[in-house]
């Protein structure tokens, strides 16, 4: 049973479910939504998303639409584009990336002020992959970096994460169901 399939606790109500996976390039994102997968849908080989893809998973009850989206810079500006269908969000930082936690910080700024998300009370899961690199930054550390505590008005939640080995993915899933 994949991870997704815990979500239908979550989501029970409906039919299809739309998931935004937006972060910077190279912060795990792909990687994350295969883990996500059903085993048996699981992919061995991951390479780096050029623009968006759309990963469909069904489960015995629900639907998911996954949106893998581009976290490099020249296709940012196509987030925007899902904003409003979405109905959660999981937004990867990459822990060891310190020199780029400013920018995630002002794409996390911008998403949350976008006027498709701002007065919705969207869950936002924030995985901050990558914990198995050395001098990764703690996922209490990443939350201050990015000021999480000032999001008061949607759900969130951060788990630290090593997305090649799944590790931390179970705690945000169980988060999501018990939104």
């Amino acid at each position: 049973m994949g991870l997704f399939d815990k979500l239908v606790g979550w989501l029970g109500l409906k039919k299809e479910v739309n998931v935004l996976c937006l972060g910077l390039d190279n912060s795990g994102k792909t990687t994350i939504i295969n883990r996500l997968k059903p085993s048996n849908a699981q992919v061995q080989d991951i390479v780096p998303t050029i623009g968006f893809s759309i990963e469909k998973f069904k489960t015995s009850s629900l639907s998911f639409t996954v949106f893998d989206m581009s976290g490099q810079g020249r296709y940012r500006n196509l987030w925007e584009h899902y904003y409003k269908d979405g109905q959660a969000i999981i937004f990867v930082i990459d822990s060891a990336d310190q020199l780029r936690m400013v920018v995630a910080k002002e794409e996390l700024e911008t998403l949350l002020n976008h006027p498709d998300i701002k007065h919705r009370r969207i869950p936002i899961l924030f995985f901050a992959n990558k914990m198995d690199v050395r001098d990764a930054l703690s996922s209490v550390r990443v939350s201050q970096l990015l000021c999480l505590d000032n999001i008061k008005d949607k759900p969130w939640h951060i788990c630290a994460t090593d997305a090649l080995k799944g590790d931390g993915l179970q705690d945000g899933v169980e988060w999501l169901q018990g939104m």
